[in-house]
């Protein structure tokens, strides 16, 4: 794919793998679920899935605390928006 960088060798399947960015997903959560995807049925993958909603279902201080497990920096003064858009990009 001209112009798109490939996401390395540790990822098993390329293609679900841009899918799962482009949606907003992170480098970390892509390529986890696209690896497991590969060592598995991608059905079997969707249905054990966690339970947490989506980022734009959480409060400021739940993101805060998210933020602070990740070990981010430069959070504190963020609203909600870019404090999701850290946790999807870090």
């Amino acid at each position: 794919m001209p112009g798109q960088k490939e996401p390395g060798p540790s990822v098993k399947d390329d293609e679900l793998y841009e899918k799962l960015r482009d949606e907003g997903n992170s480098k970390e959560k892509s390529a986890r679920i696209a690896n497991a995807a590969n060592n598995e049925s991608r059905s079997f993958v969707g249905e054990k899935g966690g339970k947490s909603g989506s980022y734009e279902d959480w409060t400021v201080d739940e993101l805060k605390d998210r933020a602070k497990e990740l070990d981010l920096s430069g959070y504190s003064d963020l609203n909600k928006d870019e404090l999701i858009e850290k946790l999807r990009n870090h």
